[in-house]
């Protein structure tokens, strides 16, 4: 394809960023600048006022705080975990009226009323006493700022290997492969082995197409640990943090030395020894370090310490303090970054999200190999801000499973939610299928592989037929409550819907079924309940907590979104659709892919609860139902309304 075609191409990608960004910072100033204090507390956009409950210092002598809101106790709100934040004060300080009283951090982790910020600094603010304090949310501008980057960085580039995948990526090239090499591995199937060899084969790109429990975490992995025998340091990057973690680990209990980049906030507790503020913690040289930074501060506050007004030997003592200061905070930050260097030349992995792949640390190391998994969920620039780093690429991921969220209504028309991987599944002749999964029972995977996979899915003999020991009518249901008055309603909050007659079934569903354990002295099952509605799963929790009934099984149960769930399973899972309306409108239930997800989640067995009525005439929810009552799992919500 001609360059100007390419070129092309990625004009239109900054058209469509450029529409994205203003989309989105549109709504963070609607729901966050434009307020007043009291209307952003009703929307859930800020916390104040605050107590402060415990304050210190974590890894990477960053400075961290957790609060708990005083008033508005449990009300609904925005705030999620790694989500940017802006902590202040709104109290007058007469010693610094000309401070900022404000610094911005991250959230660690948000439980009910109380929140773990870890803030960009290294000190806690001398405000943090002054009372009055609040958070908010912050516009998150730097993924933004690095996709802008990328998108700049590859018009720009002409030549070299950035200018050959492009030619392949975005123009009419398809990829090159060398002679696959032979792979012994007895726990990978055969279409597992075809992945790892079209990977170590691959000269420019290689693409690992994995539905929803084939393997493709276990695929990566190996071919990960075989790509470490000839290569110095592979990049492993994914679109969220979740997905990172994972591989981290995975890799790690491989015995591969793995580094973890990233703000530690945004990184799993259970990690923490493998990012680069745990390993340079860990580090025998970081006392040495740690002691300069600590003569460094202190000679800051001893210049800090004169006033104004002084004589010409104060201000000769208090330039002298600064100098050396200065000197001081140079030379640990050399000690520091020689340090840096070594622990990453040293890795095998470095791993790391696709906006962190563009962190300054990584100019420094030539990557051969960089793997993306979770492609599908990638925004088409952010995907490129680790691919420019490396030589080949390796794309990893399931188009029919979540889209990259897209908030601009115009941009997801002219296609700006099209990932790379979709595209290349799409367009290459070469792309890895993986056709055997290891999850499900057959009944529950066969709809989605009709409707999605081209029947091509088969279940793994030891899964294929199993279930509960307490069978239901099949393996998969769909519990209809058409006519049962049980009608969708939003949240004034949260402006998400929820609805409490189908909150009402589970519960009658879920408590027969507990009984019939208890007869029979039979554990629980592991069991989640999901809905594509936020404002479902609150309401869920709420009225569980409240019920005598079921309390007790509420921290055994995972209740939450399916965007949130995705990656995960359980024995049983109940999916409450919610959309009931005389209109027959269903929303973004009308994106199917994150139905797909949601109804791969179930190992044994997967229970649906809606409204026929309101979904039935969807072309894809008719011929679930159809299917479901093919498999002899259809059920009336009256049955368990006695």
């Amino acid at each position: 394809m001609a360059d100007s075609t390419i070129d092309d191409k990625i004009t239109e990608l900054q058209r469509l960023l450029q529409l994205e960004k203003e989309k989105d910072f549109e709504q963070y100033r609607q729901e966050v600048l434009q307020l007043s204090l009291s209307e952003k507390r009703k929307k859930g956009v800020t916390w104040q006022p605050l107590e402060i409950l415990k304050q210190g210092y974590t890894f990477g002598e960053r400075a961290f705080i957790t609060v708990k809101r005083s008033t508005a106790l449990n009300e609904p709100h925005r705030f999620r975990g790694g989500a940017p934040v802006t902590f202040y004060s709104l109290a007058e300080d007469k010693f610094s009226k000309n401070d900022k009283r404000s610094k911005n951090g991250v959230i660690h982790f948000v439980e009910r009323n109380k929140m773990k910020i870890i803030l960009n600094t290294k000190d806690l603010p001398d405000w943090i006493m002054n009372g009055q304090l609040g958070v908010d949310l912050l516009f998150d501008e730097r993924t933004y700022r690095e996709m802008e980057n990328v998108l700049d960085v590859l018009h720009k580039t002409k030549t070299g290997r950035i200018s050959e995948l492009k030619s392949i990526l975005l123009g009419g090239d398809q990829p090159r492969f060398g002679q696959l090499p032979v792979v012994h591995q007895p726990y990978l199937n055969e279409a597992q082995i075809n992945a790892v060899q079209q990977v170590l084969a691959a000269e420019d790109v290689s693409i690992i197409h994995g539905p929803p429990g084939t393997g493709k975490t276990t695929t990566i992995v190996h071919a990960i640990k075989l790509l470490c025998e000839t290569e110095k340091t592979v990049l492993v990057t994914a679109p969220s943090n979740a997905a990172v973690d994972l591989l981290a680990a995975r890799l790690s209990s491989k015995g591969l030395n793995v580094v973890r980049i990233g703000n530690i906030s945004r990184v799993d507790e259970s990690l923490i020894s493998l990012t680069l503020d745990g390993r340079l913690s860990d580090h025998p040289e970081s006392k040495n370090i740690k002691k300069v930074k600590i003569e460094a501060a202190k000679m800051r506050r001893e210049a800090q310490r004169y006033k104004r007004r002084f004589g010409a030997q104060e201000r000769e003592d208090r330039n002298e303090a600064y100098k050396e200061a200065k000197d001081l905070e140079a030379w640990a930050k050399a000690l520091e970054d020689r340090l840096i260097s070594e622990i990453l030349h040293g890795a095998n992995v470095i791993a790391c999200t696709l906006v962190n792949a563009a962190h300054s640390m990584l100019e420094q190391i030539k990557f051969r190999t960089v793997v993306i998994d979770e492609a599908a969920q990638a925004l088409h620039p952010a995907s490129w801000i680790p691919i420019i780093r490396g030589h080949r690429v390796v794309l990893a991921g399931d188009p029919f499973q979540l889209p990259p969220t897209v908030k601009s209504n115009q941009a997801k028309r002219d296609g700006f939610g099209v990932t790379l991987l979709e595209e290349a599944v799409e367009r290459f002749e070469t792309v890895s299928f993986l056709d055997i999964q290891y999850r499900m029972n057959e009944k529950i995977m066969q709809f989605s592989n009709q409707q999605f996979y081209g029947n091509k899915l088969v279940a793994a003999e030891m899964v294929a037929n199993w279930e509960l020991e307490i069978p239901f009518a099949s393996p998969i249901e769909y519990i209809d409550t058409a006519g049962c008055g049980f009608m969708e309603e939003i949240n004034p909050k949260t402006e998400s819907r929820f609805n409490a007659g189908e909150y009402f079934i589970i519960r009658e569903h879920f408590l027969q079924f507990t009984q019939q354990l208890a007869e029979k002295n039979m554990e629980l099952p592991s069991i989640a309940i999901i809905s594509p509605y936020r404002a479902q799963c609150m309401y869920i929790k709420e009225e569980m907590e409240k019920d005598e009934k079921c309390a007790d099984f509420l921290p055994l149960i995972s209740v939450d979104t399916i965007d949130s769930f995705q990656g995960q399973e359980r024995d049983i899972v109940y999916i409450s659709l919610v959309r009931a309306n005389e209109k027959s409108e269903i929303g973004f239930l009308s994106d199917y892919r994150r139905m797909n997800v949601a109804m791969t989640r179930a190992k044994k067995q997967l229970v649906v609860i809606g409204d026929s009525a309101t979904v039935g005439n969807d072309k894809f929810y008719g011929a679930f139902m159809d299917y479901v009552d093919k498999v002899g799992g259809y059920r009336s919500a009256w049955e368990f309304m006695g």
